[in-house]
């Protein structure tokens, strides 16, 4: 899908007026919340392995602190805008919000492509990148985490550079770390999972057993692996998968109408969840282009992959047969193609509900490193899944309770609970 004319920070402002409007927030409030509160740019140099100097530009947006310090990931994309950053930050303040959770919303980026880099000028760059913002992040500030194109490695690098120049221990300062040096357990499972939760609850609600519904998953990155996962245990079955592919520089959408085996697409999948197609085709996949997932012949849609993959040019090709979209991407829908699903009567799970078990982990990861205590992985998902299931139960409540889709009633409890502590706090 196109992204030219596409703005993913005009859409999260969008989307933050109609609530503001339901909720008839002040002028002040509103000022407040529809823009970050501080945003960084700044110029990482790097030496490159064939001793070239390279600049790269960097960003950290830290959208809204009110509820705790703030959170968010660090994305490493060629296609990197501050636009999008802000966007992203501003969903996490949302995710944060409406899990209930005391932190903030941020997000953070490199405008570079790692599959093009080498381990040493990876780390060049992790380590840049904190010199950079070392003054205005922290444990007890803003605590970062991986996103797309980042990893577990990519973080340990960062918290010992930031070690480094404060002088300090302080695991706390980043989630997302390898589970040896104060990462949590059942962290790199948590976002899929919590997808999966979400989607549970959502077929008890409306009465539909798991086990006679089919999926179409866009993306096979963590969070689509790991719903794929948790979604065959609870007895569902995978019929598609979409994925980009590095190689040919599109994506493709893979596909067995008698379901997908988990282990065995894995097993033709890269470290940065590309699927082999001449290893799929041998395996007698149906290979389609990548932009055929929505229009497969399934129940249940699950977008896992990037922002803004819904939209009014593609909206009316999601096929008939579909009841359920857990949205496991950020922003997967443009608010336009959000209204006409809601005309339509179909059954969304949004972004900042459906895949917020990662920001909830991450806050788990936190607090086990600031206190130097770790839980075994049983109790890491135990307690996500009384977090994810408690959530999903508050905004199903609320939406009918006011007779609003999904999306609409976990914006309004979000933004409501972010404008209160504002206002608590007198800032406005």
């Amino acid at each position: 899908m196109s992204t030219s004319a596409y703005n993913a920070f005009h859409s999260a402002q969008k989307q933050f007026d109609q609530a503001a409007e339901f909720l008839e927030l002040d002028q002040a409030t509103r000022d407040l919340l529809r823009t970050p509160m501080r945003e960084f740019h700044f110029s990482i140099p790097i030496r490159m392995d064939n001793g070239e100097m390279k600049i790269f530009k960097g960003f950290r947006v830290q959208h809204n602190d009110a509820r705790g310090p703030s959170k968010g990931g660090i994305r490493f994309h060629p296609l990197e805008t501050i636009d999008l950053v802000r966007a992203l930050a501003m969903w996490v303040t949302w995710k944060t919000a409406v899990v209930d959770i005391p932190l903030g919303g941020s997000k953070g980026g490199i405008v570079c492509d790692p599959h093009n880099l080498s381990l040493f000028e990876q780390e060049q760059l992790c380590r840049g990148w904190v010199r950079q913002i070392v003054k205005n992040v922290g444990p007890h500030l803003d605590v970062p985490a991986p996103d797309i194109m980042s990893n577990a490695q990519h973080m340990l690098w960062m918290l010992d550079e930031y070690e480094v120049l404060m002088g300090i221990k302080a695991p706390g300062f980043i989630t997302g770390k390898p589970i040896s040096m104060g990462g949590s357990l059942g962290r790199k499972e948590a976002t899929g999972y919590g997808v999966i939760i979400t989607l549970r609850e959502a077929l008890k609600e409306l009465n539909i057993d798991a086990d006679k519904t089919r999926a179409c998953i866009q993306g096979f990155g963590n969070v689509g692996q790991h719903a794929f996962e948790l979604y065959n245990q609870i007895g569902g079955m995978v019929i598609g998968v979409a994925s980009w592919s590095q190689q040919d520089a599109c994506s493709y959408t893979y596909c067995k109408k008698e379901g997908i085996d988990y282990q065995e697409l894995k097993s033709i999948t890269d470290r940065f969840g590309g699927i082999d197609k001449e290893k799929a085709l041998a395996l007698n996949y149906t290979v389609l282009p990548g932009e055929d997932w929505i229009a497969q012949e399934a129940d249940i849609l699950i977008p896992a992959a990037i922002e803004n993959q819904i939209g009014t040019e593609n909206v009316d090709r999601i096929h008939p047969n579909i009841k359920i979209i857990a949205e496991g991407a950020n922003g997967p829908t443009t608010p336009e193609a959000a209204d006409i699903l809601d005309a339509k009567g179909l059954f969304t799970i949004p972004d900042f509900l459906a895949s917020s078990g990662g920001v909830t982990c991450s806050y788990f990861e936190q607090v086990q490193s600031n206190m130097n205590y770790y839980w075994t992985k049983d109790e890491v998902l135990s307690k996500l899944d009384v977090k994810m299931t408690s959530a999903y139960v508050a905004v199903s409540d609320f939406a009918l309770k006011y007779k609003i889709p999904m999306r609409q009633a976990a914006y309004l409890i979000a933004v409501d609970r972010v404008a209160q502590a504002s206002k608590d706090r007198g800032w406005v």
